[in-house]
């Protein structure tokens, strides 16, 4: 799984991080990070969610 995120899309509005906090974080700096492109098998369904939850669409994940 490979996970992107366009930035120019994202309103930071954390929900991808509820879903899967190993793998986005808003920081203090209201910014989205993305912690790592390419998570481990066990997250997978939680990225997924997080890909779902996302208002902007601004988050797409490739198998």
């Amino acid at each position: 799984m490979r996970v992107k995120v366009d930035f120019d899309e994202c309103e930071s509005n954390a929900l991808c991080m509820g879903a899967a906090p190993e793998v986005f974080e808003v920081r203090d700096d209201d910014f989205l990070y993305l912690l790592t492109e390419e998570p481990p098998a066990e997250l997978h369904e939680r990225v997924r969610e997080a890909e779902r939850l996302c208002p902007k669409r601004a988050i797409t994940v490739r198998d």
